[in-house]
């Protein structure tokens, strides 16, 4: 499957020499490895103790399951207070931590412990390493815990032993505070201080698991699998339900939508996930029936909405996504929307509403989902869609195609759900 798109990650190779604990003194950077990777959250931090202990306990689970999933080496993932952090000597690991939802940073770092002439003998070996000639440089001080000393004062040190060791090798310092061309960041807490140069930008949101579990309707297009990730990005985890309409979809359909689904799975590995494919095809023979040829894409719609209505209880789930952006197709102007569920009492979500298609597109391309779902073999994947479908469907026009229908609609739910493929998938 194709991998996430590296906009959440590093393409950067953190190079690496001797091995080193991240609890020892590295107070050269010749000789020390980045052996920590610093890693931030956001939101967490607004939340009563109780609610966060879980909420980050959660994150350092999430955060293990990716390092595995990826293969990164590492001998131990601990929180302090507003971090984790992640001590291995992979080069590999900065970049898999950022693809956890609820991480907003991760940065590879030196460590030593927090006493001033080792914090600035460090800052220098890497500042005099990183810093070109002619090149500007700032530091950037935060500090937390008791100390003898300020953010300000270490940075103003860090500054001079950098300068100092820069005249020392023939280059030419110069400082700039505004626009640097290169940066030291030095983190001080109350035992250890972290010296580092990047910070990598990763998802953020909250930690996969704490908004509890979703029936998505998945297809092989690209706004779905965007909404379904977003929602995942607010910490929900997902239930994939892809209708195959056999006899009126084109043969490639289902083959994208599972692998959507597998590339959605790789942003929260570690778990035993499940795609329900409905066969759709007797609904949708026996709807066109009854149904006016410009209701078609109405109907087919409401009963997605109610199948997925059923699979949410079944799976004690508690909502339904959706890939809706308004007025992009014809299901999805503001009437037909109302008409395709008036009467049915069913959480949806539609985190596309407001978003624009090239926003949808840019994200998919992030997310990993686009090149499968732009993919073709040149057959028409619909082939129900009438050539003048509604667009704007009055209230009750759903409620009154299904009056007509010559078969039970409760009794067609029933057998739809319990002849369902469920496609079991491990990440």
């Amino acid at each position: 499957m194709p991998a996430p798109s590296s906009d959440f990650s590093s393409n950067e190779s953190f190079e690496k020499t001797n091995a080193g604990n991240a609890d020892v003194d590295n107070t050269d950077a010749d000789n020390a490895d980045k052996t920590i990777v610093i890693v931030r959250y956001g939101e967490l931090s607004l939340k009563s103790k109780g609610v966060r202990d879980r909420y980050e306990q959660i994150l350092k689970n999430n955060i293990q399951q990716m390092l595995e999933y990826h293969g990164v080496s590492f001998s131990k993932i601990q929180r302090d207070f507003g971090r984790i952090f992640i001590h291995s000597k992979d080069p590999k690991a900065a970049a898999a931590a950022a693809l956890v939802f609820g991480v907003v940073s991760v940065s590879p770092a030196y460590s030593c412990v927090s006493e001033p002439d080792k914090i600035v003998s460090l800052c220098a070996d890497i500042g005099e390493k990183m810093i070109q000639d002619g090149e500007t440089f700032a530091v950037r001080a935060r500090r937390s815990g008791n100390h003898s000393f300020t953010s300000n004062e270490i940075a103003k040190q860090c500054g001079d032993a950098i300068w100092n060791k820069l005249l020392e090798s023939g280059k030419a310092p110069a400082v700039d505070l505004t626009n640097p061309d290169k940066e030291v960041f030095v983190e001080v807490r109350q035992k250890q201080s972290y010296v580092y140069s990047e910070s990598i930008k990763g998802p953020g949101g909250f930690p996969t698991g704490t908004q509890g579990k979703m029936v998505v309707l998945l297809s092989g297009g690209i706004d779905s699998p965007v909404a379904a990730w977003l929602m995942m990005k607010r910490g929900v985890e997902i239930v994939p339900v892809f209708f195959d309409n056999e006899q009126y979809a084109g043969s490639i359909v289902a083959e994208k939508a599972i692998e959507n689904a597998k590339v959605l799975f790789s942003w929260m590995p570690g778990r035993k996930q499940k795609i329900y494919r409905i066969r759709n095809g007797e609904y949708m023979e026996k709807m066109m029936q009854t149904t006016g040829t410009k209701n078609i894409c109405l109907m087919c719609k409401r009963f997605m909405f109610r199948i997925a209505g059923a699979v949410m209880e079944k799976e004690k789930a508690s909502g339904i996504i959706t890939g809706s952006s308004l007025g992009q197709v014809a299901s999805q102007t503001a009437e037909n929307m109302l008409s395709e569920t008036y009467g049915l009492c069913l959480p949806l979500y539609h985190p596309l509403l407001a978003f624009d298609k090239q926003e949808i597109v840019d994200i998919a391309q992030k997310i990993g989902t686009f090149e499968i779902s732009i993919r073709s073999n040149g057959e028409k994947e619909c082939l129900a869609v009438p050539e003048k479908p509604e667009v704007k469907a009055v209230l009750t026009a759903a409620v009154s195609e299904e009056e007509k229908f010559i078969f039970s609609i409760d009794e067609m739910i029933q057998k739809t759900v319990e002849n369902a493929e469920i496609i079991e998938i491990k990440i």
